[in-house]
């Protein structure tokens, strides 16, 4: 499996045997019986708009299923202003999509863009059909991904992702310490100290705006900043498709797309 944070997670999974039978879900524009079958889970958010345009233009691969509780019966293709039908309805039934998957034998690959509350489960039921998984979801905690990792390590799975808290992480790996005086918080968001080396959390939800992460370095009368903004989740679909190419062949938990990179 594996995850990018901001949040995409590809998890990959190979629990259990594909029987024979032909396919019928296929939205690729150039269907191959060697493409990457792909299930978009969460297809009627901006997101999952983007990822299935994003899945049938790319080579390689092809829309094999959408998901998603809004929208149910209407055509995959449509709702993302394409200008063909993929001839792939909104289904409401992960369970079906991922049956006629793996009795395709095909290599599949299920990008979980639903809720963190349902993360776990769904990763977990599409790596009993052996299909991995990519997850963006937003707000996923630590212990999620702790237990998706101790999972992946029995299933043979992976996961990337990326956000503040990997950032930090990341900082915090340098060796430097910071934030020596202690500031007391009770809320996680508010400075929330990540690592063993004093690196605090910051983290808001704006309307308007996908992702923002800024980052502050300062000292007695100084601040230096690095910010990046998402305005568009556009930006976020080469990433996505880098991670369904990889996580096809990984073995375990990843966690974090730059190791991709």
């Amino acid at each position: 499996m594996a995850t990018l944070n901001c949040r995409f997670h590809p998890t990959s999974c190979t629990k259990s045997p594909r029987a024979n039978a032909a396919s019928t879900i296929s939205c690729s524009m150039q269907p191959s019986q060697n493409n990457i079958k792909v299930v978009i889970n969460g297809a009627t958010k901006e997101i999952g708009k983007a990822a299935i345009v994003a899945v049938t233009r790319a080579r390689g691969m092809e829309v094999a299923g959408a998901i998603d509780t809004n929208l149910v019966g209407q055509d995959a293709g449509k709702i993302c202003g394409m200008e063909e039908a993929l001839e792939i309805p909104i289904l409401n039934d992960l369970t079906m999509v991922l049956g006629s998957i793996a009795q395709s034998k095909a290599t599949g690959v299920v990008v979980e863009l639903t809720d963190p509350s349902t993360v776990y489960d769904n990763v977990k039921q599409a790596a009993a059909f052996g299909l991995r998984s990519v997850v963006y979801v937003p707000k996923l905690q630590l212990d999620t991904v702790s237990a998706l990792s101790a999972f992946c390590e029995k299933a043979s799975m992976e996961l990337p992702s990326t956000d503040a808290t990997q950032i930090a992480n990341n900082l915090s790996d340098i060796g430097q310490r910071y934030n020596r005086e202690d500031i007391s918080t009770d809320i996680p968001a508010r400075g929330q100290v990540v690592g063993e080396d004093g690196v605090r959390v910051h983290s808001l939800v704006l309307p308007g705006l996908p992702s923002s992460t800024t980052v502050h370095f300062s000292g007695p009368g100084e601040v230096y900043s690095l910010r990046h903004d998402i305005t568009n989740v556009q930006c976020l679909m080469p990433g996505l498709i880098v991670a369904i190419r990889k996580v096809v062949r990984l073995k375990n938990l990843i966690y974090g797309l730059e190791k991709f990179l």
